[in-house]
């Protein structure tokens, strides 16, 4: 005898009852299994679990599910009590049953535990009547999508449809209303699920009841309303009918003529949608036409036109122009003798049964399309995989299919039930960054469902997070090291960058501002005025300033300058100026004055350009031409304050006599997370691109390196090619040149 909790077993004929998926009597079976474990069950709506269990298996054969989805209704409540279901289930019915089985389970614990923190929440707020602040739109898609992507399997899905469905009717005929979050979470989420999924039987009256519960005024209003004239107006519409019939099949067209129900909630977000008042909603009355042919649709369409008085602004012709997501019918509404409007869709019987059960979603192009009641847009990527799901509930067989749709995403739970979508493999460290940032500084440990777990834990959907988090401090190194999977998403990875960037910036305005003093108790100005130096050195603040300074942005020498009172500018004649040896035969990469010949030049040491560089020229007094890069920050300043010495130069096209290429230094700057082996690694990468280093300074400030590396080049594109292969060594967080 297999044990199960409690003191009560499930029948002893478990063992005999293996056999099979493809079982007529799996719904007795079922049922048979379950009756003694719920018989005297009570679900927390108060509905008794058999009874519940019996509603959802009537529902799913209202809606033409499966025997092994009817079977499954009983299953999924009695797993809860039984010790090992998995186990018990397979034996009884096989693998397929116990995975859907335990799926829903699973879902309908965590749905309860969210409705049941909801219910707490609004205790403390007193915000019971507040149906709008328990769902807000990004909540709604998200509890939306983690059914979808909790369940994997949309067997699932209805299922927890149909139990939705029950329990609103179960408060309905026992006239108690359900809690106001149960209600409007119907409204708002399960009513529009069913609708995507184009469950349309289970989508109008879970509307329609939830509705009832949540404006309970305004439903009786507009219930009251339509059995003012009920008789009338059913007299009117069956008359119409029975005319339309006779006449059409008169003329040899074969239709169906159908009165089609109003739903109250549809009238309601027609009436609220497009500012209408009651009698203006011209569909109240209204039929449809299913015809065999799509010729037959315009000859019925001209037949209505003929006898009834057309309205033109409300004539919608979705058969030779579909609606994008296929959906096609010919819309029209008229007017009787009487001067009564009603509505008449005609389709085939194809077009029917595509708008019904098919890929043409009704919520496509009413609750999301850009003219639609409520102008809601839909995500590209989610609805097409929802596009997908749709097809595959036009075809039973193939529901398992739709499991892998939603890998890319999980959903996980905080302790206060709300849900937050986080790609698949995230972390506890991921989950804390997307709760909130400073959460995610701050985090130091993680409880999955109640037990500790390490903070590279790649978390399953479904589960409840709590982080533990210090008052203050920030993020480890560690995280940001992709081979010990602390962060998976990029919104954590780049809170996590941003904030030692915001580090290292804090540390080169210390290193800057360091600098900065020491020049000026050396120049004996420690009494400027730092904001008019920041501002004529072209910085809005001196932290802004300091921090150029401390990432060599801009050198002291610049600052120097700038301290210096300038001089008098010496008269032509009084500038030095000699002419270059060998100035006929000059080495390729000399430069030469435009215009002038060659003259001496001097690459200046400031910048160290090299060709092929933006370079420009500055006089200098006794040593020619300085040649500058022309981004360099000294340059500008020189410039700035003598532009009469500035001079036009290029690079010579000029080799030497052996054809050996000069070689130019340059220095290349390296900000990189300090380990062990970094100046080396960065050494041996140097050596793979055949660059010679002829100088190195490094240094290390609260683990980060800063260094600069002097080497030697024929020209600047080789210091690019090297600087890129420099940045793909493991720690290094920017490179340069200085």
């Amino acid at each position: 005898m297999v044990s199960v909790a409690g003191t009560r077993s499930p029948p002893a004929l478990v063992s005999a009852l293996a056999r099979s998926m493809v079982d007529p009597r799996a719904v007795d079976r079922a049922r048979a299994f379950a009756e003694p474990l719920l018989m005297a069950e009570v679900l927390d709506t108060g509905e008794n679990t058999l009874d519940h269990a019996d509603g959802v298996a009537h529902i799913m054969d209202r809606i033409g599910g499966t025997a092994e989805m009817k079977a499954c209704a009983y299953l999924v409540y009695a797993c809860q009590y039984l010790n090992r279901p998995k186990d018990v289930i397979t034996k009884a019915f096989g693998a397929d049953y116990a995975e859907v089985a335990l799926e829903a389970t699973k879902l309908v614990q965590l749905q309860r535990q969210t409705r049941l923190k909801a219910m707490q929440m609004r205790a403390l707020s007193h915000s019971a009547n507040d149906t709008i602040s328990e769902l807000d739109a990004a909540q709604t898609e998200n509890i939306r999508k983690m059914l979808l992507a909790f369940s994997r399997d949309l067997r699932v899905v209805m299922l927890r449809l149909a139990s939705r469905l029950q329990t609103l009717r179960f408060h309905a005929a026992s006239k108690t209303p359900p809690d106001t979050g149960l209600a409007a979470e119907s409204l708002h989420v399960f009513a529009p699920l069913a609708n995507r999924l184009g469950i349309w039987q289970l989508k109008w009256e879970m509307e329609d009841l939830a509705f009832r519960f949540l404006e309970p005024d305004t439903y009786k209003q507009i219930a009251c309303l339509l059995d003012e004239k009920r008789i009338e107006r059913e007299s009117h519409v069956e008359q119409v009918r029975q005319q339309m019939q006779r006449e059409l099949q008169a003329q040899g067209i074969e239709a169906d003529v159908q009165g089609r129900p109003k739903h109250i909630y549809s009238i309601i977000k027609k009436m609220r949608g497009k500012s209408l008042d009651f009698d203006q909603v011209f569909d109240i009355r209204a039929l449809r036409v299913v015809v065999p042919h799509v010729d037959d649709c315009y000859r019925v369409l001209a037949y209505t036109h003929a006898h009834f008085s057309p309205v033109p602004e409300e004539f919608d012709d979705y058969v030779s122009k579909p609606k994008p997501n296929g959906y096609q019918s010919l819309h029209t509404v008229v007017r009787d003798a009487q001067g009564r409007a009603f509505e008449v869709q005609i389709r085939t019987q194809a077009m029917h049964d595509h708008a019904e059960h098919g890929v043409a979603a009704h919520w496509a192009y009413k609750e999301a399309g850009r003219k639609g009641y409520e102008g809601v847009t839909a995500s590209s990527d989610y609805d097409a995989k929802i596009a997908v799901l749709r097809q595959l509930l036009a075809w039973q067989s193939d529901l398992g299919g739709a499991k892998h749709l939603f890998d890319d995403a999980i959903y996980v739970l905080t302790p206060q039930a709300a849900i937050v979508e986080l790609p698949k493999g995230a972390t506890p460290v991921d989950f804390a960054y997307t709760v909130h940032t400073d959460l995610g500084h701050r985090c130091r440990g993680a409880r999955v469902d109640g037990a500790m777990v390490t903070l590279n834990t790649p978390l399953q959907n479904g589960q409840t997070v709590e982080i533990v988090a210090a008052k203050e401090g920030g993020p480890s190194r560690d995280w940001l090291n992709a081979e010990q999977g602390y962060l998976v998403s990029h919104r954590a990875k780049s809170k996590v960058r941003a904030w030692f960037n915001a580090l290292a910036a804090q540390d080169n305005m210390q290193r800057g501002r360091e600098a900065l003093d020491k020049l000026l108790q050396r120049e004996g100005k420690t009494a400027l005025n730092l904001d008019d130096l920041a501002g004529t050195l072209g910085y809005a603040t001196p932290q802004a300033l300091c921090e150029a300074l401390g990432k060599e942005e801009i050198t002291l020498r610049a600052v120097e300058l700038q301290l210096t009172p300038p001089q008098a500018p010496p008269t032509p004649d009084e500038v030095i100026i000699k002419r270059a040896r060998n100035a006929d035969k000059a080495p390729q990469g000399s430069v030469l004055v435009v215009g002038m010949g060659s003259l001496l030049t001097q690459l200046a040491k400031c910048c160290k350009p090299a060709p092929p560089d933006d370079i420009r020229g500055y006089i200098t007094r006794g040593k020619g031409v300085g040649v500058h890069r022309a981004d360099c920050p000294d340059y500008a300043e020189l410039a700035q304050r003598h532009p009469g010495r500035v001079i036009e130069v290029e690079w010579s096209g000029a080799k030497v006599k052996d054809d050996v290429s000069r070689f130019f230094p340059v220095d290349v700057a390296v900000e990189a997370i300090d380990r062990q082996g970094l100046l080396r690694d960065i050494s041996d990468t140097f050596a793979r691109e055949k660059i010679n280093v002829i100088g190195v300074q490094t240094q290390s400030v609260k683990g980060i390196a800063w260094m600069t590396f002097t080497v030697e080049v024929p020209d600047a594109t080789r210091v690019a090619r090297v600087m890129s292969a420099v940045e793909d060594v493991p720690g290094v967080r920017r490179v340069r040149r200085r």
